[in-house]
């Protein structure tokens, strides 16, 4: 990959940081559960509350995190945020050591944690645009997605092992080292540029001024918080985009408690080529982590997020077609959709990333992401139970077809609207002149960028979610 960002210091220092807390994440995500079960001895019904820790926060604490995030330097909130996870997961082998570690000391320590978490999510996805400019936007979030996918491989496979090999609270001890890591790095950026620093923009593309996004001096949170629901809400291109997205992840959620029935149940494939299936997705993630900044060289930015969001459904439409074929042929089939799945969703997803956080003001960077992430992973559970119902009503294989089905609306919502035209994400915000910023190839007989003005380790597209 080209030097480009890594000769950025401030950049450099972000992905570093970010890239120790992508591997903290993941491994406490595996952690977490296996403390619960294996050392606690949870019931099921605990280990579903710990699983339903994971989401709360995003529902709970999104909307708060943003507004702060927007009224105070973002640096320091992530670097506040490493600091008290790396603090609450020391405090788990303390608790084992003074033997008063218990079930629901761990979901309350969850819980915290991934309210940190939901903070330092939205400040890291906040802060890129205020250290590059514009049009290197896709190019960090490749690289940070890089780490994520990475991190998603190596860091559940080390969270495993690690639990293996030592005693499992004092496993938790290694992601603390990480998490300070992390703040270590973050701590280190110097040149965050201050809200109000990006421009001007409305949330209709048509000139109000920035001061207008950060709020007037005084206005209470609750405001603040309204302002950017009615930001990401009534701004064609973030609604359209925030919209996409949440179908997506939606029908996604849908899918996956079916999935592994039908992978496991209907195709009877064995244990080890069922983890060969799963790894798949990882795999298809790096590659699109990798490709996603030469396809959006290629390719007109609203061409390719139809292109990807349509192959994302076409890929998982392959399922159906394992039941047709003998074992061997079905695995390879399987593996072949999970790698165009995950890669297609994560070129997706940087693409559409970068062009909310280009076409949004310094001063709403928080609440906007905060918003978008609120959407977009509180609709997960929803989709998750909704797949489970369905799945027990017309069986997983109908399930599955309708949840691809269903995938198929993200790029049909991009094909009605202005964002198919978008050439590419703007260098900066109110880039032209006049009332109407947008200048695409369409009915406007613009010149191409678009320039009115936000998905993880949870990570969550990716066959994981997008955000």
């Amino acid at each position: 990959m080209p030097a480009g960002l890594w000769r950025h210091r401030d950049f450099r220092n972000l992905w570093l940081g970010q890239t120790a807390s992508m591997f903290a994440a993941h491994m406490v995500a595996v952690l977490f559960p296996l403390l619960a079960s294996v050392s606690l001895d949870a019931s099921l019904f605990e280990m579903g509350l710990l699983s339903a820790a994971g989401y709360v926060p995003y529902l709970g604490v999104s909307l708060f995190a943003g507004v702060w995030l927007d009224r105070k330097p973002k640096r320091s909130i992530i670097v506040f945020c490493d600091l008290a996870r790396a603090l609450l997961l020391l405090a788990i082998p303390v608790a084992w050591g003074l033997d008063i570690l218990s079930v629901p000391t761990l979901l309350v320590v969850a819980l915290l944690v991934g309210s940190f978490s939901v903070v330092a999510d939205v400040g890291s996805a906040s802060i890129l645009p205020a250290l590059v400019e514009r049009d290197d936007l896709i190019e960090g979030n490749s690289k940070l997605e890089l780490s994520a996918s990475s991190a998603s491989i190596a860091g559940s496979a080390l969270g495993g092992g690690v639990f293996q090999l030592l005693a499992g609270p004092v496993s938790m001890m290694i992601n603390t080292v990480l998490f300070a890591l992390s703040a270590f790095f973050t701590a280190l950026i110097r040149d965050e540029r201050k809200a109000g620093a990006g421009g001007e923009a409305d949330a209709d593309g048509e000139g109000d001024e920035e001061g207008e996004a950060a709020g007037e001096p005084g206005q209470t949170l609750w405001r603040d918080m309204a302002d950017g629901v009615a930001f990401v809400t009534g701004h064609a291109t973030v609604r359209t985009l925030v919209l996409t997205t949440l179908v997506i992840n939606f029908f996604m959620a849908i899918a996956e408690p079916v999935a592994l029935v039908f992978v496991t149940r209907t195709l009877d494939i064995p244990p080890f080529s069922v983890g060969l299936i799963l790894a798949a997705s990882g795999a298809g993630a790096l590659v699109g982590a990798v490709i996603a900044a030469p396809m959006s060289r290629v390719l007109p930015l609203g061409r390719l997020l139809v292109v990807t969001a349509a192959l994302t459904g076409v890929a998982s439409l392959l399922t159906p077609l394992a039941t047709l074929v003998p074992a061997v042929p079905a695995v390879v089939l399987m593996v072949a959709m999970y790698t165009l799945d995950a890669a297609m969703i994560v070129v997706y997803n940087i693409n559409q990333r970068s062009c909310r956080a280009a076409i949004t003001p310094d001063a709403m960077q928080g609440r906007m992401n905060a918003t978008n992430r609120m959407v977009v992973m509180g609709v997960m559970p929803v989709g998750a139970i909704l797949g489970g119902l369905l799945g027990t009503a017309v069986g997983t294989l109908p399930a599955l077809i309708l949840a691809s089905l269903g995938t198929l609306i993200a790029p049909l919502i991009l094909l009605c609207t202005h964002v198919r035209s978008v050439e590419r994400v703007p260098e900066q915000i109110g880039a032209d002149s006049g009332t109407d910023r947008r200048t695409n190839s369409g009915a406007d007989g613009g010149t191409g960028s678009e320039t009115e003005t936000g998905a993880a380790a949870g990570a969550t597209t990716e066959t994981e979610p997008t955000s």
